[in-house]
């Protein structure tokens, strides 16, 4: 079965990856491509149109899935508009407020929804072993630095969330304190958390470990973004054939 695929924020940086990797795969195809400003572009040979239509298009064109990296406000529109058209939706769209987060879970009660904030298969690989970590090596500190480039707009990133969440699962912390200044020693079951934002950085995630006169640290590198959109289509062909529900990428790497 040939899964199509509806691809937003288009002539973006993870949308131009996503367009190559639908056309890499060799089980895929894309359904249409939109962006809020077109201006008549093509990506890889697929015409661009405007998001303004993209309920009409995911009514018409009957994508299997919608793969979304664009913003939080944005990508609840395209979630309802999949919704009343029963089409499948993958979002790596990260910084949702409470209130967007629950825009995604009603959605998943009607179609099958999986958000991510990161879909690099090392990425899950060391979300499952910060968790074991934490546990092998309880009173140790903990320090978590991230780095994105210069146009990276939440900090902490939703990988860095994400793994903060595997963190406090996994120990007893009293809280998490980002960046420090002036007089502050670090203080008992804190977890130190630290965004930096620089230069054309894909992304890197790294969780520091450190007590007993040992130090343990648990480094991921994405040197290049087409991992992330070569990850969000493997999602939209697993998810093809999922009922409705809120999904992850751990959903997808366990099968």
């Amino acid at each position: 079965m040939t899964v199509r695929i509806g691809v937003t924020g288009a002539t973006g940086r993870m949308g131009r990856e996503v367009i190559a990797a639908v056309d890499d795969h060799a089980d895929c195809e894309v359904a249409f491509a939109v962006n809020r400003s077109p201006d008549g572009e093509t990506v890889d040979g697929v015409e661009v149109e405007p998001a303004a239509e993209f309920d009409s298009l995911v009514a018409d064109r009957e994508p299997t899935a919608v793969i979304d990296f664009t913003g939080p406000e944005s990508a609840v529109d395209y979630v309802e508009a999949c919704t009343d058209a029963g089409v499948a939706f993958v979002t790596g769209t990260t910084g949702f407020s409470d209130e967007e987060r629950a825009t995604l879970e009603d959605a998943s009660e009607e179609i099958a929804v999986l958000h991510a904030p990161n879909f690099a298969r090392g990425v899950q690989a060391l979300v499952n072993v910060v968790g074991e970590a934490v546990r092998n090596l309880p009173g140790y500190d903990v320090e978590l630095v991230e780095t994105h480039h210069n146009n990276k707009r939440d900090a902490p990133s939703g990988t860095a969330n994400r793994l903060l969440e595997e963190i406090e699962a996994n120990g007893d912390f009293a809280g998490r304190t980002h960046g420090r200044e002036g007089e502050a020693p670090r203080e008992e079951a804190e977890i130190g958390v630290h965004a930096l934002r620089a230069g054309n950085v894909t992304g890197e995630h790294e969780v520091v470990l450190a007590g007993n006169h040992e130090e343990l640290r648990l480094t991921h590198r994405a040197e290049d973004r087409g991992v992330f959109a070569a990850g969000a289509v493997d999602a939209a062909v697993w998810i093809a054939g999922q009922k409705a529900g809120h999904y992850d990428f751990a959903d997808v790497i366990s099968e």
